[in-house]
């Protein structure tokens, strides 16, 4: 009996020396360990592994089909770990906070509540990462306070954006007041 505890004892401490190396250390705050694993050095932005599981979702945006009813494409957006709760917190996104939106063509179709669109086709993802700091000053992917990229869904490790002012920030210029993020869209934001 006594052995089977301690193999316990030394099994659990094995496991929290596996969260440690694969979560890093228990004292390093979500967003910092956010920033190591989605931009590298250089400042070039990843698509974050795992971000499903281990980020918050945030929210939905549908956006209207050109021409008769549905969508043509939903935005789902995820905020990387203890972001939300330092937004609720503090009215702002802390430093090294990710937002990863994923974007999908829609199908539309009949269902018994009525017309009703569905992620389709995952068409990619745009990733953000707060960046009050000014970490990559001589990269055309961050500034305004944030590290701006798209990834065509084919290919989630290298963006095709190649200047935040030209290819992403256009979209984002009426929720400047909200330091570029639509906010109001996002429900868990709200106290």
């Amino acid at each position: 009996m006594r052995g089977t505890r301690f193999a316990a004892v030394i099994i659990a401490a094995i496991a929290v020396g596996v969260s440690f190396v694969m979560y890093g250390n228990a004292g390093s705050s979500a967003s910092g360990e956010t920033t190591a694993s989605v931009a590298d050095s250089h400042g070039e932005l990843h698509v974050p592994h795992a971000y499903r599981a281990t980020y918050q979702y945030l929210g939905s945006w549908a956006v209207a089909a050109d021409q008769g009813s549905g969508a043509k494409e939903l935005h789902i957006v995820y905020l990387s770990p203890g972001a939300v709760q330092a937004y609720r917190n503090h009215g702002h996104f802390p430093d090294g906070a990710v937002l990863v939106k994923e974007v999908y063509a829609a199908a539309t179709g009949q269902m018994t509540t009525g017309t009703v669109s569905h992620a389709d086709t995952l068409k990619g993802w745009f990733v953000m990462m707060k960046d009050s700091r000014g970490r990559h000053p001589d990269n055309k992917l961050w500034g305004d306070g944030w590290g701006w990229s798209w990834f065509d869904a084919n290919n989630p490790s290298k963006t095709t954006s190649t200047d935040y002012k030209t290819n992403c920030k256009a979209c984002h210029v009426p929720a400047e007041a909200s330091d570029w993020i639509y906010v109001s869209g996002y429900p868990s934001l709200k106290p």
